[in-house]
């Protein structure tokens, strides 16, 4: 017997809110299959914050429409009119997924108005929180999340239909050829190459989970001297290009390489090329994850828990001994920036050696 609530909105309209970063809405991709999967001939329609989000989806054939705007640099004079331009197309339902912890996403949700506003219960979720949402399910640390939103279904009184979940980027063949040709072009055809992000997000402090550059510096010249048959490919995009600069000119390695890629969906065609792919937790990270980079390194930042682990792909991580397993002591999902003083941060980050990096990196290509 089909679900009440199937047969409801399988003719109505659904606004899927992924407002957190670029790889928050890749991993809210599982969920928008099972949505489809589920409702059909429903208006399922995405809203983003960032053009990184919307590249990644606009393709995606299970979503009907992409909405995007960046409200932190729109301000309240541009944001209002827009949020109330999706008022004015009467939602039945908004769906807030992992990880929005901030209250002025659920804020936002209420703005839009759909009678029925579903979103995860943070640890400090409180009573304007219970004003602007109006079901909810309890946001979990011990589990990934594309599990945290798939539990979202529970609220529309269903279970996951798929027999699996994978995190979905829809390809071009342009963009496949585009990759293709750059590896030809390059010469790199048949060679086992290293890709790199040595960037990170940038809202709140976060950009303090990265690396530091020297380290970079030093393990990329050890690693081209131990393996000079691995081309390097460094990834990011305008965030990065200082960084990348300040590399390549010390490196003075003409297989160390910074793809001109034009967004991060040529990005993703061009790692489906890569033998491994090394970085902290980013939205690059998860982006290798989905395209299935044989092997997988991530630098522990305090930011890394079992939420935001590269799901669906064999990866390896390599150990903070200054985070030492007290992840959720630096960082929660409650809004606030990773917990210590700038100096701290840069020291942990630090505290990951480059000899801890480079042995993983001899191993994996020595196999």
């Amino acid at each position: 017997m089909a679900s009440p609530i199937r047969e409801l909105f399988d003719s109505m309209k659904i606004l899927l809110i992924s407002l957190a970063g670029i790889g928050d809405t890749l991993i809210a991709t599982p969920l928008i299959h099972e949505l489809r999967q589920h409702f059909p001939g429903a208006q399922l329609d995405v809203f983003v914050l960032w053009a990184g989000s919307r590249d990644l989806i606009e393709d995606n054939p299970h979503v009907s429409r992409v909405y995007q705007k960046n409200l932190i640099t729109a301000g309240a004079a541009a944001s209002l009119p827009f949020l109330w331009s999706l008022r004015r197309r009467r939602y039945d339902v908004t769906i807030n997924t992992h990880p929005q912890s901030r209250l002025a996403y659920r804020a936002i949700a209420r703005v839009i108005g759909a009678p029925l506003r579903l979103s995860h219960a943070y640890d400090h979720h409180g009573w304007l929180d219970r004003r602007c949402v109006n079901r909810t399910v309890p946001q979990d640390y011990s589990i990934h999340g594309i599990e945290n939103n798939l539990r979202l279904l529970e609220l529309l009184d269903l279970k996951p239909a798929l027999p699996s979940h994978e995190m979905e980027l829809f390809l071009s063949d342009q963009e496949i050829a585009w990759a293709h040709d750059y590896v030809k072009q390059q010469g790199l055809q048949g060679r086992r190459l290293l890709g790199v992000h040595v960037g990170s997000g940038g809202t709140k402090n976060l950009a303090l989970k990265r690396w530091p550059l020297d380290h970079y510096k030093q393990l990329l010249q050890a690693f081209r001297k131990s393996h000079p048959e691995a081309p390097v490919l460094l990834f990011g995009g305008p965030g990065e290009e200082a960084a990348h600069r300040e590399l390549t000119g010390f490196l003075q390695d003409t297989e160390v390489l910074v793809p001109a890629t034009g967004n991060i969906r040529q990005a993703a065609a061009l790692m489906r090329s890569c033998h491994s792919f090394l970085s902290v937790d980013t939205a690059l990270m998860h982006l290798a994850a989905a395209m299935k980079v044989p092997h997988q390194l991530v630098i522990e930042a305090p930011t890394l828990n079992v939420t935001n682990l590269p799901w669906g792909n064999p990866h390896r991580i390599i150990p903070n001994p200054a985070v030492a397993g007290r992840n959720l002591e630096f960082y929660r999902y409650d809004g606030k920036p990773i917990k210590g003083t700038d100096e701290e941060l840069k020291a942990i980050m630090a505290s990951v050696s480059v000899d801890s990096v480079l042995q993983v990196l001899d191993e994996v290509f020595r196999e």
